[in-house]
């Protein structure tokens, strides 16, 4: 089975988390951390800078590693190395998804979570 190497921005801001929704593909409609693939030669970090980027015209500071989560969909691997991100500039705008919520820790359950993010969400309630 192929794996797909993704990173994924925990961007927290006052005891709330910023949560996106997909707008296209075959996952669309589901809710996950913006973020996106490694390309090659990159370090996770590098791309998740530049993801944010192209995403939510947003400039992030990546902190701390999260989690590491693997999760097996029914035709690929995914390994996704989960950071802490706190923005530094923009105010992230949607360029690729179709909508956005800051979620407190009591709200986190109220979005319907892809697989993958979804195994993230328990740590994440325990940090927050």
């Amino acid at each position: 089975m192929k794996t797909i190497n993704v990173v994924a921005a925990i961007i927290k801001k006052e005891n709330k988390i910023f949560a996106t929704q997909r707008g296209y593909g075959e996952f669309k409609d589901g809710w996950e951390f913006p973020g996106g693939k490694v390309e090659p030669n990159e370090s996770p970090e590098a791309a998740l800078v530049r993801e944010i980027k192209e995403e939510l015209d947003t400039d992030i500071r990546v902190g701390s590693l999260v989690d590491i989560v693997e999760y097996d969909y029914p035709t690929f691997h995914l390994s996704m190395r989960c950071y802490w991100c706190e923005v530094i500039e923009g105010k992230l705008k949607l360029l690729e998804h179709e909508a956005a919520k800051w979620l407190a820790k009591d709200e986190l359950m109220s979005v319907e979570w892809l697989p993958a993010d979804l195994d993230l969400i328990g740590k994440l309630e325990k940090q927050m």
